[in-house]
């Protein structure tokens, strides 16, 4: 653990009543069981903060994808005079082309980035609270590389905004839920449009018994697992995309996630699946918090079951589970997909820091941002976009 001393912060005038707001110290841990104290204080408290940087969720995902991927905890928590967390800046540290690259731990499996902020503390800190924070990392890193952070989240500003950023290369979509489903269902769609979704769940109904469920225990959790890992590597194989689900100690993060018990009681990650008597067709996985059901992932099967739009079918029956569970958002995550706007057309924006801490974090810096500006133009124009996926699928047709 190490301490970051702070010499200039923006002055507070005008304290909370219910709590001081005022950063006197920062510290740093490598270790995220030291953190976790100040860390569940912070979350089961008055605080701004996605799913996804839940302490439990980035338990699992460290133990078993970031130690495998070469990272090490570098998780920054700020306190006030009283020793109250304020922030919990969930990061970790590894090496890369020879320099210190910090990052949101989660990786490419959390969709949305931010830290954890005492909601009192979130108007108060200032741009300059946070370049101090940012002053006490010199000589620990040489840049910060803070991808996919919301603009907001839950109605309030992300603190991150403050520094330097970029616009992502991809937007995130969520829309708002209601108590009644159905009411949803029809504002959401036209006639003709539930016409054609009832017709398809005929379809698939012809082949058989068609059951949607959440997953509970190892062994549905494994038979579960089974499927979605056969299916997105055959749709990201067609697609010449790689596949990250891939990496060493992904489904056992997934497995842990889905399985173990969470300090509230259920486990962090809700896995469901959309069968067709012991076929299972489609299914998702996603991390509930503060009212908004986050999907994590998704997979469909190919073959002759695909052309009824499971995923679709899935979608509308956890939608629906959703409501009545008393929800009020639902996320499809970042990236564009004709499917998403069903229910999901709220666009959310998202921005990226580069912020290097000595000279070689600023040429690194400089390559990062390039690299995503160019993602960006290419994926904000069709035509290019599209020549880009047909040369993967090309690419992967040809290396079969």
């Amino acid at each position: 653990m190490n301490v970051v001393a702070l010499r200039s912060l923006t002055p507070d005038s005008r304290p909370s009543p219910a709590i001081d707001t005022r950063i006197a110290r920062v510290e740093i841990f490598e270790d995220m069981a030291a953190a976790e104290p100040h860390w569940r204080a912070l979350e089961c408290g008055n605080s701004l903060a996605t799913p996804y940087q839940s302490y439990d969720f980035l338990k699992f995902w460290q133990r078993h994808v970031g130690v495998e991927c070469g990272i090490t905890p570098f998780v920054v928590i700020g306190f006030n005079a009283l020793g109250a967390p304020l922030f919990v800046w969930p990061l970790g540290r590894r090496t890369l082309g020879g320099l210190r690259v910090i990052e949101f731990l989660g990786g490419k499996h959390a969709n949305f980035n931010m830290a954890i902020w005492q909601r009192e503390a979130v108007a108060k800190i200032g741009a300059d609270d946070l370049r101090a924070v940012l002053n006490g990392l010199t000589g620990k890193a040489d840049i910060l590389r803070l991808t996919t952070q919301p603009l907001s989240w839950a109605g309030t500003t992300n603190p991150f905004a403050l520094l330097p950023q970029q616009r992502s290369p991809n937007f995130g979509f969520s829309g708002a839920l209601v108590p009644d489903f159905e009411a949803l269902l029809h504002a959401r769609t036209n006639a003709n449009t539930r016409k054609k979704m009832r017709k398809k769940e005929r379809a698939l109904a012809n082949y058989g018994e068609v059951r949607f469920e959440r997953a509970r225990g190892l062994h549905d959790v494994r038979r579960v697992l089974d499927a979605f890992f056969k299916q997105k590597s055959a749709r990201m194989k067609a697609q010449g995309i790689p596949d990250v689900f891939a990496a060493p100690g992904v489904r056992r993060f997934i497995e842990s996630g889905a399985t173990e018990q969470a300090a509230g009681g259920e486990p962090p990650i809700e896995l469901y699946a959309l069968s067709v008597n012991d076929i299972i067709v489609a299914t998702m996985g996603g991390i509930v918090g503060g009212g908004r059901f986050c999907a994590m992932f998704n997979s469909i099967i190919e073959g002759h079951y695909a052309v009824e739009s499971p995923g679709e079918q899935l979608t509308v029956n956890l939608v629906r589970d959703c409501c009545r569970r008393g929800l009020d958002t639902f996320d499809l995550g970042i990236g564009e997909g004709h499917y998403k706007t069903l229910f999901c057309g709220d666009i959310e924006k998202i921005f990226d820091s580069y912020l290097p801490l000595t000279f070689a974090g600023r040429i690194m810096a400089i390559a990062f941002a390039t690299g995503a500006t160019i993602k960006r133009a290419i994926k904000q124009r069709p035509m290019l976009w599209s020549v880009v996926r047909a040369t993967r699928k090309l690419r992967a047709a040809l290396t079969t």
